[in-house]
């Protein structure tokens, strides 16, 4: 008795007759269930006959798919698939057109079957079709059929598209560029060509030969959505299959038609929808195009290049009006040069081509700056310039910023990454640019220190605004601008504070997504970390800090310490001579008792802005902060080296008084400590012991009987 597995429910049926219900048995030979379902309906010659789903993709049933058939499955007796090949390729050569016309049809359907397709090649049918094309007497509805079949047949495999002739593929490049040719006719005429072009370059030589680009960009501005989708399928096969020189004369030609402008015109812009297909197409196009940049971008600069130093001098004179060098020693010239490359914001600038040695973005960092600087002078002067005037500390480099940002901008714009199969995800913008990297950075460039302004940053800061930078014009990328102004627009209004709400909208979002024993962990978490937060600020508080007076006659006047006792008792502090190390906590001559600190005040509050009279600038009042004591009569008054120092010491001050601690530092720290505990914590959740050494590789089986055996599924 077979096993209740091995059997499966079915309902057969054949015209004319009732249908037989069997319990398949899936260890029966597929010929004696034929044989068995032919018996109950009298039907003789059951080698004739095979079963096929009668419903979906009608396929054959073969000894290698049966056990697809699930219980429940409708199955219909048919004829064999040598039968039909047979048939279908007697009335492939009958003498009436009616006739040819619908086997070629039938043909088109059921050559989707490879039981079906392998019978009809076998017996020469594929050579007829071939024939038959080659000849060019049938009608537009014949040929078209006879096309559709012959594509269904070589999805296969079956045979190989370099087996075919030239006369063919001259007749089908013939109906891709003849005017008279059946639209339908068209587009299989195009899906086949694209198939010849991504089988061999052989072949892609002679379909390029064929068609010229002018005919196949005449295809890409018809209404007919399929045909555009089609011609641009074959052009992206022309381009992925080219070479280097040939897809050089390929883009050539393109942007001599203007084709990515009609792209954007007609295609985004136009009121007809984007098919899938034709998205990835698109995408594919701007992969391709953006990769002409690689060379460049993996290219290093060279040194000893004339062009190259030119290149170079040439954003220096640009950014700053000299004296004639020409008159100067050569002593006094290098001397010059350095000191204006080091306000160009390069790290060598004795040679700056050393920061541009580094691939990627390599050449490419040098060409975006170099076109920022010839296309919008007076904006690579106004931010050379407005960063040359500010402290060295918060100058923004421009040289430094322009190589991040070239390669933030090639990582965003995938400059490098060959296109995948799948992908969709163009930018309308691409179609409305000409050299869109190149206008990208110029917008980010003037963008970056805009941001970098906004987070009031220095150079120790420099990577947390490449970050934000880059997540800004990631986000505005998203939004899928179609034009470079509306780009603009867009990335400008997302300014830093607007990035700050998103990542707090995000945070929110996700921690409502969370399961309520992880919220109710997060909060049993948060006294033990702000503890260590706490004990963090008091430890900086005891190490101490350098400090900057400023007076009323200049900015930059004396240097002075201040540090907290180990025993958190007392302030010590006192002035200390210029670059002198971290002081002795015995040599700061001054101290406050930290029980008569009666009060913490920052920004406008504090005494020292208030008798400066408005004059302090926004940047000065967001370091200051001050401390009361003796009944609020006396004050010491600090400008804080940077906002990292500001909110480690208001914070540190705030422990000592019994406030909470309130900077933006102490959130983010807070947020990244539950989040590193918290997923520690769930870790030990699967209790996994983790050995303190490697565990023993184990001796292999003696035989892999268990392994399941893929081959007749996959045949």
């Amino acid at each position: 008795m077979p096993q209740q597995k091995d059997i499966v429910k079915i309902a057969i049926q054949m015209p004319g007759a009732y249908p037989q219900l069997i319990q398949l048995d899936q260890k029966k030979p597929l010929s004696a269930v034929i044989k068995a379902v032919c018996e109950g309906w009298n039907l003789p010659g059951p080698e004739n006959y095979a079963l096929q789903y009668a419903d979906g993709v009608q396929l054959y049933i073969t000894e290698s798919n049966r056990l697809d058939i699930k219980n429940g499955c409708i199955l219909r007796l048919t004829k064999a698939p040598g039968c039909s090949a047979e048939a279908l390729k007697k009335g492939i050569q009958s003498a009436d057109g009616g006739v040819r016309c619908e086997s070629l049809k039938e043909l088109a359907t059921i050559s989707r079957d490879v039981t079906f397709a392998q019978e009809f090649i076998n017996r020469g049918g594929h050579t007829l079709l071939v024939k038959i094309v080659e000849d060019s007497k049938e009608n537009n509805q014949i040929m078209t059929h006879t096309l559709t079949g012959f594509m269904e047949l070589m999805d296969h495999g079956i045979v190989s598209w370099e087996n075919l002739s030239a006369v063919f593929i001259k007749k089908i490049s013939g109906f891709v560029s003849s005017r008279s040719t059946d639209e339908a006719m068209q587009q299989v005429s195009l899906d086949i060509l694209e198939n010849m072009v991504l089988s061999s370059r052989k072949l892609f030589l002679q379909v390029k030969q064929e068609v010229t680009m002018e005919k196949l960009i005449a295809h890409l501005q018809v209404e007919n959505q399929q045909i555009q989708t089609k011609a641009m399928a074959l052009l992206m096969a022309l381009l992925q299959t080219a070479d280097d020189l040939d897809r050089q004369e390929i883009f050539a030609f393109l942007n001599k038609k203007n084709l990515r402008q009609y792209i954007y015109k007609n295609i985004i812009l136009g009121s007809s929808p984007i098919q899938d297909e034709m998205a990835h197409y698109l995408y594919v196009l701007q992969s391709l195009t953006l990769n002409l940049l690689e060379a460049r971008m993996r290219t290093p600069l060279d040194c000893y290049s004339q062009e190259h130093r030119d290149i170079l001098h040439g954003l220096r004179q640009a950014a700053f009006e000299t004296e004639s060098e020409n008159s100067l020693s050569h002593e006094r010239r290098r001397s010059l040069c350095a000191k204006e490359f080091k306000k160009l914001g390069f790290s060598n600038n004795s040679n700056p081509g050393q920061d541009l040695v580094r691939t990627p973005p390599g050449l490419l960092a040098l060409e975006t700056m170099h076109y920022f600087a010839a296309r919008y002078p007076d904006a690579y002067s106004r931010f050379v310039l407005e960063n040359s005037s500010r402290e060295d500390k918060h100058e923004c480099p421009f040289a430094r910023s322009s190589i991040q940002l070239t390669l933030i901008l090639c990582e965003i714009l995938r400059i490098g990454e060959a296109p995948s199969e799948t992908g969709s995800n163009y930018h309308p913008i691409f179609f409305s640019q000409d050299r869109l990297l190149e206008e990208l950075f110029c917008v980010c460039i003037q963008l970056l220190n805009k941001t970098w302004k906004e987070m009031r940053a220095t150079q120790e800061d420099f990577d947390k605004v490449m970050q934000v930078v880059k997540e800004q014009i990631t986000r505005t990328l998203a939004s899928r601008p179609t034009s470079l102004e509306l780009f603009k627009n867009k990335v400008n209004a997302l300014n830093y504070s607007e990035i700050l709400k998103l990542r707090q909208t995000e945070r929110l979002h996700q921690e409502e997504t969370l399961a309520p024993p992880v919220l109710e962990l997060k909060e049993r978490l948060k006294p033990e970390l702000l503890e260590l937060i706490r004990q963090q600020r008091l430890n900086r508080l005891c190490q101490g800090t350098m400090f900057r007076k400023i007076s009323s006659r200049r900015r930059q006047d004396k240097l002075w310490y201040c540090r907290l006792s180990p025993n958190h008792k007392m302030l010590h502090y006192g002035d200390v001579e210029e670059e002198a190390e971290s002081p002795a906590i015995e040599t700061l001559q001054e101290k406050i008792p930290v029980a008569d600190i009666k009060g913490l005040l920052t920004g406008k509050d504090c005494p020292h802005m208030k008798e400066s009279k408005g004059k302090q600038t926004k940047e000065v009042l967001d370091l200051a902060f001050s401390i009361t004591y003796d009944v609020e009569e006396y004050s010491l008054n600090f400008i804080a080296p940077s906002r990292t120092d500001f909110c480690l010491w208001t914070d540190g001050l705030s422990v000592l008084l019994g406030r909470d601690m309130s900077s933006e530092s102490m959130r983010s720290e807070l947020e990244i400590l539950l989040s590193m505990e918290i997923k520690l914590r769930l870790l030990d959740l699967e209790n996994v012991p983790i050995p303190e050494s490697a565990p023993v590789v184990p001796k292999p089986p003696s035989n892999y009987n268990f392994c399941y055996d893929f081959s007749q599924t996959e045949q």
